[in-house]
């Protein structure tokens, strides 16, 4: 565990690396501009978005090698790991027998799917007909006396009150 939390931590410190150059350019370019915006008294909140941009690009062309080099290390480092350092290590893999004692989706398994299907025949025999979702033998009343009868949604009820107008 200590191996993948040292890889994180890497990997967080190589994305500060790369990115604390651009960030640190853009807030010079910006406290630049605002000096200068200040004492020429240009408001403008353009103005200083065109420097910024450049600079930035031009920060990235000049360390776009090296940026590249250290994703590179830092890839070719979590690939290494994955595949040379965490299966030879004992902490990190199951024994080969295992799955022999331990059966982590059985109860999922157990469930019938069959008697929760409905018949091929009977839906191809039943096609035409709508459907009903709410089935009247299957309602239950609650302790208040009322039924678990859903209620119609504003849209239903606006239909159902203009139908009843006609």
């Amino acid at each position: 565990m200590d191996l993948l939390l040292e890889f994180f931590a890497k990997g967080l410190i190589t994305m500060l690396m790369i990115a604390m150059p651009c960030v640190l350019t853009a807030a010079g370019i910006g406290l630049i501009v605002g000096i200068l915006q200040a004492v020429t008294q240009v408001q403008e909140q353009t103005i200083a978005a065109a420097p910024k941009i450049f600079a930035v690009f031009l920060v990235i062309i000049l360390l776009g090698t090296g940026y590249l080099k250290l994703l590179t290390n830092l890839f070719n480092e979590g690939t290494s790991i994955a595949f040379e350092v965490i299966p030879k290590s004992d902490n990190y893999v199951l024994p080969p027998n295992y799955y022999n004692y331990t059966k982590p989706f059985i109860d999922e398994m157990k469930t019938d799917m069959k008697k929760d299907m409905t018949p091929m025949s009977h839906i191809l025999n039943n096609a035409a007909r709508p459907q009903s979702t709410v089935q009247k033998d299957k309602f239950s009343i609650l302790r208040n006396g009322a039924t678990n009868i859903p209620t119609p949604n504003l849209a239903e009820q606006k239909k159902i009150n203009e139908n009843r107008r006609r």
